[in-house]
Parts: C-alpha cells; structure tokens; sequence
C-alpha cells in the first residue's frame, strides 16, 4: 500500500464522485420492489449475494437475451434473480433454500446458451443458507440485522459482518460478498449501521486491477508478472492481493471524504467504463457511456494520479482466481 498515492487519488475521486447520483437499488428490473417488505428484500439480497460469483469463464460467457434485451454477468444474474421473485417468491424464504437441488439452480440461472459454471456449488451454497438460517435465526434474513443490533462489528463476532460468517457463501477472508451485501440493505433503507467507520469496500479482482493501475498497491515483479501472464495465482496470493487494496482503497475514501459503499459505486463504474479490463480509455478514448457519466471530456479523469497512465508495465489485466466462490 502507497499511502501518499492514496491521499492524491482520493482528493481527485472526491471531486468526481459529488456530482454522481447514488443508485438506491429500486429498479424492479434487478432488484424487489420499492415496498416490498423488509423480510424479503433482505432474504432476496441474501441470497443473490450469495450466488454472485464467477459466473463467466474463459470462452464462455455468462450472457443472454431476456425478454428482447441482452445481459451479461450480475447484469444477468439479477435479472434473473429479479424474474424468480416475481414469479416464485417463495423460493427466497429459508424452508425452500434449505431443499434446493442442482436442477433448481440449472432450472433458475440457465437461459439460451447461459448457465452457471458451478451449479452443484451454487445449490451447496443456498441449501447451507436455509438451514442455518432455520437453526439459527428461526428462519428469518432480517434477524440477521435485528440480532447485530445495527453494527457491521459489534463485540466478538455479533456485528453483522461477523455474523455472516456462519454460512458458507460469506466466508471469504476479504468479506467481499459480506460488505457488498451490507451495501445493498443499508441503501434499501433495511439497515442503518452504527458504526460506519467499520465499512470497508467489497473487494474482488476488478477492485485490485484499478488498486495496482493507479499504483497505490505494489506488487513483486513476479507477482505482476503472473498477473500479466493470466496465469492463476494461489489463494494466499489473491488474499493478500485484496487485503492491500482494501486498506489502501479505505485511505482513499478518508482523504476523498467519500462513504466507502460509494467510492466502491465509483470504482465499479470506473472500472467498467472507462479503466476496463481490456481497452481503457486512456488507450482508446472515451466511449459516449463514459462521458455520459460527466467524469471526462475525452480523456481518463484519473490520468493525472495513475500510474499506468505513464507506465505500461503497470497497465496489468485483473488477477486470475477462478475456482473459489468468495467472489
């Protein structure tokens, strides 16, 4: 972590980030509906966390059409996952998660030519969420949040983020899928932390792509070059790897005096418009997407603080970690 690149990158996100509309989560296309009770948006986003994973390889795309329009990645998961709510909200609730069969999954997040790489994993996953939920918390998401008492960390392992720790799909040692979660209910309005110096960003591959672009991680020679090289790195490597960028991108957020939940709607947005994986704009020029976001007017907003910008060494793919469920 390079904590005087931290505070330049953070002052400069700080100025683009006051203008951006914050999303609230509310479109029916994705998410439930603005009046859905607390019980199912809180089971919905539970378990569509839990299933946002690794959903395309290499050579296959996770992409389809739905009802005339075409969606790739969480794009599409959601919007499946927003088509199963309406048609089947039961399925959300903790006595149908805990009996889910391969062939559910298969059945929900298939369509066209798409479907999960892990489907066995998947039902793993949801059926370890039901039962615990069941034994746990008398089969109720939203006791989750009454029995945190409103905290991301509270005491020993009675915050929120702790407490999600008892199911397999919220066990990464980085809490991606555990703070991504967290950002979902305190947006929708289900849960209002106490502790908001506690939040820290939901960090996955494309999070450390920008970290090591911008230059405020450093990683070995050899390290980058695996990255580089798209050759899979070990589980330690990919732990520390986030770890780093967590910290540095929490840096970020205290010196651009940005909620770390929006610096990572920036960031995600940054990363796929304009710092992509294959083609940034500083190498191609902007698209209409991205100066549609009023970041630019031409050129990467970020040019002036990135060290990619002038160093190509450092304009590195995302790291390649692909059988985990974590993230």
């Amino acid at each position: 972590m390079v904590y005087d690149r931290c505070v330049e990158l953070g002052k400069e996100i700080g100025r683009l980030v006051e203008s951006m509309d914050v999303d609230q989560f509310l479109n029916p296309e994705y998410y439930p509906p603005a009046d859905a009770p607390r019980e199912v948006v809180t089971s919905y986003f539970l378990v569509m966390v839990a299933m946002d994973h690794r959903l395309s390889r290499p050579g296959k795309p996770y992409e389809a059409v739905v009802d005339g329009r075409l969606y790739h990645g969480a794009d599409l998961l959601y919007r499946l996952g927003s088509k199963k709510l309406q048609e089947d909200p039961g399925f959300f609730t903790a006595k149908r998660l805990s009996r889910v069969t391969v062939e559910d999954v298969k059945e929900w997040l298939s369509v066209g030519n798409a479907s999960p790489p892990d489907p066995d994993v998947r039902a793993k996953l949801l059926r370890d969420l039901g039962r615990k939920l069941m034994a746990l918390y008398q089969g109720s998401a939203w006791m989750l949040i009454v029995e945190s008492k409103g905290y991301l960390r509270r005491g020993v392992g009675e915050g929120f983020v702790d407490r999600l720790k008892v199911f397999t799909a919220y066990q990464d040692p980085v809490e991606k899928k555990a703070f991504l979660l967290a950002k979902f209910l305190e947006r929708r309005g289900v849960a209002r932390f106490a502790d908001p110096h506690n939040k820290e960003l939901p960090v996955d591959n494309h999070l450390v792509r920008l970290a090591l672009r911008m230059g405020i991680v450093s990683a070995t020679e050899d390290l980058l070059e695996a990255v580089r090289r798209q050759r899979e790195v070990d589980t330690l490597d990919d732990v520390a790897l986030r770890l780093a960028s967590r910290r540095a991108w929490r840096i970020v957020a205290q010196h651009g005096g940005i909620d770390p939940f929006i610096l990572d709607d920036f960031l995600w947005a940054f990363g796929r418009l304009c710092c992509t994986r294959d083609a940034p704009t500083c190498r191609t020029g902007c698209s209409a997407k991205c100066r549609g976001m009023g970041w630019c007017d031409g050129g990467c907003p970020l040019s002036r603080v990135c060290r990619a910008y002038s160093d190509d060494r450092l304009m590195v793919p995302e790291h390649r970690f692909l059988l985990t469920w974590w993230y």
